[in-house]
């Protein structure tokens, strides 16, 4: 083998070693928008996850918009592209991000299609932590002179944990009504009405009393601490 072809070889060679890792860079660099048809809006990676953090640099985006009443906002730091929302159609964007919190969104809905990733040093907030589930509380009124309220778990209710409550009455007394009067809640079924009812009622610290309009001696208490 000649010397001057054991070069070229040694040239091709190094040129492929360092070619490769420049080719997976782009790659990796390299973002997905789609907008639409429905009420949806990702940007996602080449792997097709959902982006949530990305590396300072320079990023080709492809955004996909398949809707005539949604767009496709980005904005952030330096950073500020959109589609119009009449659009229909497929753009690339070149952008540079920075140390920051970017946004996307859909202008026309923009509280039901939004999504948010950082970039570099910044990261996003936790998501906020799942409000408690609302207890369910049990109340009766009748037949004959019987007025009640009962956990879920059917035992007399004396002392509960103030929080969001679900209160459902069963009435059965077309003689007497339930009447529950309390800091922040007074809800009653009427005297004449037989049936079921649901309060979605909130309970604080204090004394709740219930008792029938019709009948003042058929009555209940219980406390909230």
């Amino acid at each position: 083998m000649s010397r001057r072809l054991s070069l070229a070889l040694l040239v091709a060679a190094a040129t492929l070693t360092f070619a490769l890792p420049g080719s997976a860079r782009t790659a990796q660099n390299t973002l997905n928008g789609t907008v639409g048809p429905g009420f949806t809006i990702r940007l996602t990676d080449e792997s097709g996850a959902l982006v949530s953090h990305l590396d300072p640099g320079t990023y080709t985006i492809n955004v996909k918009d398949q809707a005539d009443i949604h767009n496709f906002d980005l904005h952030g730091p330096g950073v500020s592209e959109q589609t119009d929302i009449e659009f229909v159609g497929t753009v690339t964007w070149t952008v540079t991000f920075t140390d920051g919190i970017y946004a996307y969104n859909c202008d026309a809905h923009p509280s039901l299609m939004h999504g948010r990733f950082a970039v570099g040093t910044a990261s996003l907030p936790p998501p906020p932590k799942p409000k408690p589930k609302a207890k369910k509380l049990l109340a009766s009124v009748g037949p004959g002179a019987r007025i009640s309220v009962k956990t879920s778990s059917g035992a007399r209710a004396t002392k509960l944990k103030a929080g969001a409550y679900v209160l459902t009455v069963s009435d059965r007394s077309k003689a007497d009504n339930f009447h529950l009067r309390g800091t922040g809640v007074n809800v009653a079924t009427g005297v004449a009405f037989t049936g079921s009812k649901t309060w979605r009622i909130r309970l604080v610290k204090g004394t709740y009393r219930y008792a029938s309009d019709r009948h003042s001696a058929l009555k209940g208490s219980f406390l909230v601490g």
